[in-house]
């Protein structure tokens, strides 16, 4: 076969004698590529038809509108999540592609993208329903869903009304909660049996969220600033995905522009979603002195402040501290101490509302929390360190922690 730019294929037909050309011209109706040909005695002849056919396809729009017409939402999505590779942070485009490859094409992937209503929408939700998945989940795919609808009329593609204004799918309200007063006392109480007391402090005292302790390192931690010391969050420890799953020379799948740091293997440190999430935390001291005792004993290569302490996880005793094990090591805590089997997350919950409690200003509030305000952008500048340092240790100290001792570290 032989290829001249812009013009198709063209190959030799031995049965026919005769030079066949073809070039793509769009969709048909059932979602498959339609190809336009020409036949010649002479391959010149037959590239030279090619070439017409091709110019007049171009005047017409031809090929365009009868890709656009016959696209079905199977060939779209899966264009999509391609281009999505190269924009979305790596668990929103794990969500996506869940959403694309697991429901959507399965569910709607053969309907023409110009033909899907609200009732093909509600039926994605249905089916992911059906599976026992939980609302919040649903929630979250139907806005992917809608997301991929809203970039292919971006991108020039019918899509109707009905579809465009199918109704939202509401999320389940979240179960987690704050953690009652005397449940953390006794949950401090055994964590400060605990080599790395600091760890659970920190859940409490400064209202990390987990990955941001578990990304924590050294160098962020500051012992002497503004009188109370303060830890950077800048960082949090997130699993990137390799391009070929498993494969370690295949490279990492991430977005353009993507701020990333290997620590080892697939574990990175990636920056916050939001600028919100990048701050200063001011030290309560209690936790200030569980952190001055653990640095000197504290395990690993890496420089973080919590590693990995199992030896079961990473391969590497001191490596990354990563998600399961993280969450294991609270859940067994809250076990010995005698309470119920919070969620990690929920230490952070409680920690806004011991704050909140407290009358500490929202502003406050949103600068500890790293989140993004309700208020005015201004908000945040009108909280400084030390009047954040203040109302922390204003409102942790409702709880009764132990005093750190000298940590004992054993293996």
């Amino acid at each position: 076969m032989a290829r001249d730019k812009g013009t198709g294929s063209v190959s030799w037909n031995e049965s026919k004698q005769r030079w066949i050309g073809t070039i793509e011209a769009g969709w048909t109706s059932r979602g498959t590529r339609r190809r336009i040909s020409v036949t010649a005695r002479t391959k010149r002849e037959c590239i030279q038809k090619l070439r017409a056919k091709t110019v007049e396809m171009e005047r017409t729009g031809l090929a365009e509108e009868g890709r656009r017409q016959n696209m079905t939402v199977k060939v779209f999505a899966d264009e999509w999540l391609t281009h999505q590779e190269t924009k979305l942070e790596p668990s929103g485009y794990v969500t996506a592609r869940t959403a694309v490859n697991q429901w959507i094409i399965p569910t709607i992937g053969h309907r023409k993208l110009a033909q899907i209503q609200a009732r093909d929408v509600r039926a994605v939700a249905t089916s992911i329903r059906k599976a026992g998945r939980t609302e919040s989940t649903i929630s979250r795919y139907h806005g992917v869903l809608m997301k991929m609808l809203k970039d292919a009329v971006r991108d020039g593609h019918s899509v109707t009304q009905s579809a465009l204004n199918a109704e939202a799918v509401t999320p389940s309200k979240s179960v987690r909660q704050a953690i009652p007063l005397n449940d953390v006392t006794l949950i401090l109480e055994q964590a400060s049996q605990e080599p790395d007391y600091s760890r659970w402090l920190a859940a409490f005292y400064a209202a990390l969220r987990p990955a941001e302790a578990r990304g924590l390192t050294w160098d962020r931690v500051d012992f002497d600033m503004a009188g109370w010391g303060a830890l950077e969050i800048s960082w949090q420890l997130k699993a990137l995905p390799y391009k070929v799953s498993r494969d370690r020379t295949s490279g990492f799948r991430v977005p353009v522009g993507y701020e990333a740091q290997q620590v080892k293997h697939s574990w990175h440190l990636v920056r916050p979603k939001t600028d919100a999430g990048d701050r200063w935390i001011p030290l309560h001291p209690t936790l200030k002195k569980a952190l001055q005792l653990w640095e000197p004993v504290c395990p690993g290569e890496y420089g973080l402040v919590w590693p990995n302490l199992t030896g079961e996880i990473s391969r590497a005793y001191g490596g990354p501290r990563e998600d399961k094990p993280d969450r294991a090591a609270w859940k067994r805590l809250c076990e010995q101490a005698g309470v119920p089997a919070y969620e990690l997350y929920e230490a952070r919950h409680t920690a806004a509302g011991f704050l909140r409690d407290d009358g500490v200003p929202e502003e406050t509030i949103t600068m500890i929390m790293g989140h993004t305000s309700i208020k005015s952008t201004m908000a945040y500048l009108h909280s400084t360190l030390e009047s954040a340092g203040k109302y922390l240790q204003s409102a942790a100290g409702v709880v009764v922690a132990p005093d750190p001792g000298v940590p004992l570290l054993t293996r």
